[in-house]
């Protein structure tokens, strides 16, 4: 199958979004510039690691360059994006694997997620080169420290609003209550 490269550089909004209420959300990464929109399907704990990621990444670049970067050390405020997913909202793929970059020559973050590909032979998934025809489907997303600012932030927020967590074990709540394991199966 012809591989699918979706490329926004940069974008005009690359956001991580949910559809659904707590406990039945469906988690997406969205891209959209000029007209087009790009979301992929992805994991909870996928949208956690990448958001912290980013803020690791981009706090390192601040830490190495002694504070004389162009990246914010907090989301700007005025540039924080709070909006639903744009629609239509049509899934291009499933992620898999994902990766991180910073080009230094061009003060961006490059982020690529790619579509889950089953491996039979070793269990595991890799990134394809970028010269490769064939191959699973890639978002890629360059973005500046601010807007990489921002899209952490607000992924952090999303993850944190779903299920509050239980005070004995941390599995999440649901309205009716849950099986603790902690509480030896009592269901409070």
């Amino acid at each position: 199958m012809p591989r699918q490269v979706f490329f926004y550089d940069p974008p005009e909004r690359f956001v991580a979004g949910t559809i659904g209420e707590p406990g039945h959300r469906t988690f997406y990464l969205q891209a959209s510039a000029r007209g087009r929109i790009t979301s992929v399907l992805l994991e909870k704990g996928q949208v956690a690691a990448l958001a912290e990621r980013v803020d690791e990444l981009l706090d390192e670049v601040v830490r190495r360059s002694g504070g004389m970067t162009s990246v914010p050390a907090v989301a700007p405020p005025e540039l924080m994006d709070t909006a639903p997913l744009d629609s239509p909202v049509v899934e291009e793929f499933r992620v898999g694997t994902m990766a991180l970059a910073w080009d230094d020559s061009v003060q961006l973050l490059v982020v690529e997620a790619q579509q889950y590909v089953e491996d039979d032979e070793e269990g595991g998934a890799e990134l394809f080169e970028d010269d490769s025809a064939d191959g699973p489907s890639l978002l890629r997303v360059r973005l500046t420290g601010a807007m990489a600012r921002v899209f952490a932030k607000r992924a952090l927020d999303l993850v944190s609003a779903g299920r509050p967590p239980c005070p004995f074990c941390s599995l999440p709540l649901d309205p009716e209550g849950h099986v603790c394991p902690r509480q030896n199966g009592y269901l409070r």
